[in-house]
């Protein structure tokens, strides 16, 4: 990678930083893009040179996000895997993943969430994309464990991947918010004890 490339991502890296925070605090209506401008240490015109608008610069924002955090529960499923690890143990690494993603971006994930329902908006159809990417990760995870036994035969998989992808986002949130005190390995070890006792059944 060349140094402009390199200068452009990070320039990008501090737009995104700058916009997750301000969008964060006061709603994507009431932030402009000066304010975004400000906040990164750049100028305006900067902000129009990487992004047509701030719609797509926040579009874009939450589609990086969320491939970030789809690329995070993939190399969790794969180092389990390689480790040695039950398709169960997999989903439990991509449980702690998630947290772990989580609790480092609160903000984006809380956007993301807020924006996902609002059917309205200009970036619904990418929000649904990288949803699916993400879901379709769990997914596959899923199905090995069925074809290898670990799970019963009888999970509806697209449901139960959007069930534990919504019960990760919906607890790490829940927890960020009004249980700040707890660490994350207790909430790992909560929504752990669920996974092995709702998903597996017992039938490891």
């Amino acid at each position: 990678m060349d140094s402009s490339s390199t200068r452009r991502q990070n320039t990008r890296r501090r737009l995104f930083d700058a916009a997750v925070t301000l969008i964060a605090e006061q709603g994507f209506s009431s932030t402009t893009v000066d304010e975004i401008a400000e906040r990164a240490g750049v100028a305006k015109g900067t902000v129009y040179y990487n992004f047509a608008s701030k719609t797509v610069l926040f579009e874009e924002l939450l589609r990086h996000g969320m491939e970030l955090l789809t690329d995070s529960l993939r190399r969790a499923a794969e180092e389990s895997a390689e480790r040695g690890g039950t398709r169960v143990d997999a989903l439990d690494a991509m449980v702690r993943a998630g947290l772990d993603f989580i609790s480092r971006s609160p903000a984006l994930t809380q956007l993301y969430v807020a924006e996902l329902w609002r059917t309205n908006r200009a970036w619904q159809p990418t929000l649904t994309r990288v949803r699916q990417s993400a879901i379709a990760v769990i997914e596959s995870v899923l199905r090995e464990a069925v074809a290898a036994g670990e799970l019963s035969p009888e999970i509806d998989v697209p449901l139960t991947a959007s069930a534990l992808f919504g019960m990760v986002l919906v607890a790490a949130l829940d927890w960020q918010s009004f249980q700040p005190d707890r660490s994350v390995d207790e909430v790992h070890a909560a929504l752990s004890r669920l996974l092995q006792g709702r998903v597996s059944g017992g039938i490891r």
